[in-house]
């Protein structure tokens, strides 16, 4: 079935929003602070990097890329909710290469070849396959030649033979458009947009993945 209405729940509101690092670590079982700090640190930083975060909900990765860019990088930051923008602006408070952008991922971007890495976090699965791709393009036109586009998200597997808590987590919590982004082949729509190089790393038994892919340096 291909999903053309956008009826995703990428944009986190309310108290879910305002509470979404406390209620994350409650709903793992505590497992989603060290998945998260692993997950970054396989992202290969480098110190003076400069990052774009698209979708950067509460801050909380921005914090742990700092760690590896250190104060000679640049985290920028783009996100659209409210309540997640006060509690980004709260925890990074100190840190002035840390820069939040009030901007939509799904529209067009003012960055051309400007970034070392663009990353995504849960978020891509949560458009409609039209909206993914654009984001995609986003990425593609921020990145400096041989930068990478840095993806954790679901991975691509057989959502019938899962577990039945995976079966459950996808089909009963998160929306429709999390088994369409999961049936798909997500290296392909890559490199659709010209991405190469690919490296992944798994998580979760395999249902989650850190998927990096390169813009080429021609």
């Amino acid at each position: 079935m291909e999903l053309t209405q956008d009826i995703s729940k990428v944009e986190v509101k309310g108290l879910e929003a305002k509470y979404y690092d406390i209620l994350m670590n409650i709903i793992t079982v505590g497992w989603y602070p060290s998945f998260i700090k692993k997950a970054i640190g396989d992202l290969e930083l480098k110190e003076g990097e400069r990052l774009l975060d698209l979708g950067a909900g509460t801050g909380r990765n921005a914090l742990l890329m700092r760690e590896y860019i250190g104060r000679s990088g640049e985290v920028r930051a783009l996100e659209i909710g409210a309540e997640m923008q006060e509690t980004f602006r709260r925890k990074t408070s100190g840190y002035s290469n840390l820069i939040l952008e009030n901007r939509r991922i799904d529209e067009p971007l003012p960055y051309h070849e400007e970034f070392d890495c663009v990353f995504i976090s849960f978020v891509l699965h949560g458009f409609i396959q039209e909206k993914r791709d654009r984001i995609i393009e986003n990425a593609f036109r921020a990145l400096k030649p041989g930068g990478r586009f840095a993806i954790l998200d679901y991975a691509n597997f057989d959502v019938d033979r899962a577990p039945r808590w995976v079966r459950f987590a996808i089909r009963k919590v998160e929306c429709p458009l999390a088994e369409d982004f999961i049936r798909r082949d997500t290296r392909e729509m890559l490199g659709n947009h010209g991405f190469n190089s690919f490296k992944e790393s798994l998580y979760l038994k395999g249902h989650i993945r850190l998927l990096m892919a390169a813009k080429p340096l021609d």
